[in-house]
């Protein structure tokens, strides 16, 4: 397969699956901020939300302060940040556009279909009170993207390198999440464990849809280093950063033994898979769970760049 057309297809796979996470965040981000207006604590929650979505310097230089109406119309369709989720489409359909014949007819009007209804949003749908109908759209849409790719495409190498960019991306998602609720700070008066605590810490988890999965496997109250665990180091749910290391290493392999090349790329997952599989949750926490995210938010984006190097480039 030509390079171009890999990257095509790995950056397509990437930007729809970062248009579910963009709407995951803001998702959490809302539900969080509306928990901080009930108790008095809501004036860090979408200062956050633009920290945890990497977006702080080119927010910031737009706006003067990160309020609901601010935070919403930059992360979910500023067309001057790249990865909002109007951006994200847009984006996703141009790669897709021009590796049209790689893809299957319903994984093109999964894409397409996204752009043109997309582009009938108004300002009203972007509203802080109606913005959730707009966000489960997206979600809805990246969800027929990625079910259209697992159902009707060939196993080969175009089908790794889209499975690849799926899972990269949503592992920076999953990090990220999880660490806008990190960066709220608490009010003086709320202890970690408390009323606020738990309700937060059920809002992340039912911005990635894992609320029965939770209670499924540890049929018990949401407790923080348990929601962290199940997220990070459970490869049973889907969006955990294990699970996607679990298809990002075989995947990777799958590409090396097709193209006869291991590299650094093979190195760099291997090295993340190994520590997710065999770290505690305890040794998350006491390295510090913001600092472990961070650490891995960073070997995520050095994989990426890896990856381009030995196969998009």
């Amino acid at each position: 397969m030509l390079s171009r057309t890999a990257d095509n297809l790995f950056w397509l796979a990437r930007y729809m699956e970062r248009a579910e996470n963009m709407a995951r965040i803001l998702e959490a981000g809302y539900r969080l901020a509306a928990v901080g207006n009930v108790v008095g604590a809501g004036k860090t929650e979408w200062h956050s939300t633009i920290v945890a979505a990497g977006c702080e310097d080119g927010f910031y230089r737009k706006h003067p302060a990160a309020t609901a109406e601010a935070a919403i119309d930059y992360l979910a369709r500023d067309p001057d940040n790249p990865s909002s989720i109007l951006s994200c489409i847009q984006t996703a359909r141009r790669n897709g556009r021009a590796v049209r014949t790689a893809l299957s007819a319903d994984m093109w009007d999964a894409v397409n279909g996204s752009w043109l209804q997309a582009r009938t949003f108004t300002d009203q749908d972007f509203a802080p009170d109606t913005v959730r109908r707009v966000l489960d759209w997206v979600k809805e849409r990246s969800l027929l993207f990625t079910g259209c790719a697992s159902s009707t495409m060939l196993r080969n190498d175009a089908y790794w390198f889209t499975r690849l960019g799926t899972f990269i991306e949503r592992a920076d998602s999953t990090a990220r999440i999880l660490d806008v609720k990190y960066n709220i700070l608490l009010p003086t008066y709320e202890t970690v464990g408390g009323g606020l605590d738990y309700v937060q810490w059920t809002a992340v988890l039912r911005a990635v849809s894992a609320g029965r999965a939770y209670h499924w496997i540890y049929r018990r109250e949401v407790k923080p280093w348990l929601v962290a665990e199940l997220l990070i180091l459970k490869p049973e749910m889907p969006r955990s950063l294990a699970a996607c290391f679990v298809e990002i290493t075989r995947t990777l392999d799958l590409l090396a033994g097709a193209y006869g090349r291991h590299g650094e790329a093979e190195r760099i997952a291997g090295q993340i898979h190994a520590r997710l599989r065999y770290t505690r949750i305890d040794d998350v926490f006491q390295l510090g769970l913001h600092e472990f995210l961070t650490e891995f938010i960073d070997s995520n984006v050095r994989l990426g760049q890896e990856v381009s190097k030995q196969y998009l480039t």
